[in-house]
């Protein structure tokens, strides 16, 4: 089922089911792609079940903008859209790049090591960025890693952590208030706002995370410093 409604008075609402799914995420995303470089379509937000399209009257109205959705949206099996790219992040899961790994051990009643060999052995889907520029909602966690966020949120959580909330994870871009559980640290720059693209990962992603050793963290952060760090990517 999809849901239009007016959203002030140049935007629209597309809105699906009220639930987290890859499979409605996938429409979305896939609805995403195919208007966001539309004429008239000023900006195009994809979340967990519903998209914001932005609308220049000069081009669209909103009538016309709701035509479109629906005419695209009837023949979403018959684009051709990218299924997003597979992208590896490395982890420290070691120490001071992990301040919440016990408090997660004695809420999940998993070891240091359980909790890595599940945080990696998953392939996760970005669902939607959000909160901050460039942090990504990614998921879903097996279900042994479900954590409440922290009763008091920190008023500084580093750049880069890698914290659990519920059943979802995410990468703080940048240092910020945050009530996440973190267990690991990356040295990759989720948000880069000197770049064409500043966000390093988009909604329709999929993300596995490689642990890696705090000697190797210094060496792929010297890596990114000096701009010879090649992030693992491929096509979907």
């Amino acid at each position: 089922m999809m849901k239009l409604q007016p959203y002030g008075d140049s935007a629209l609402l597309v809105s699906f089911e009220k639930r987290i799914d890859p499979a409605i995420s996938q429409q979305v995303i896939a609805l995403h792609k195919a208007l966001k470089d539309h004429a008239g379509i000023t900006f195009s937000i994809p979340a967990y079940q519903s998209l914001t399209l932005g609308f220049n009257s000069t081009y669209l109205n909103y009538n016309g903008l709701e035509k479109l959705v629906k005419a695209t949206f009837d023949q979403l099996d018959e684009i051709t859209t990218n299924s997003g790219r597979k992208v590896t992040i490395p982890v420290c899961y070691d120490g001071a790049y992990a301040p919440d790994m016990s408090e997660v051990s004695s809420l999940t009643g998993c070891s240091k090591q359980e909790i890595i060999q599940l945080h990696t052995s998953h392939e996760y889907h970005v669902y939607m960025l959000g909160f901050v520029a460039g942090f990504a909602y990614m998921g879903t966690l097996p279900e042994a890693l479900k954590s409440p966020r922290k009763e008091t949120p920190r008023l500084k959580v580093h750049q880069g952590a890698v914290g659990l909330a519920g059943l979802q994870t995410g990468i703080y871009p940048a240092e910020a208030p945050g009530g996440w559980q973190i267990i690991g640290t990356t040295p990759m720059k989720m948000f880069d706002p000197e770049k064409e693209k500043p966000n390093f990962l988009e909604a329709g992603d999929k993300v596995k995370f490689r642990a890696i050793s705090e000697d190797e963290y210094k060496i792929i952060q010297l890596k990114i410093e000096t701009e010879i760090f090649e992030p693992e990517i491929s096509n979907g």
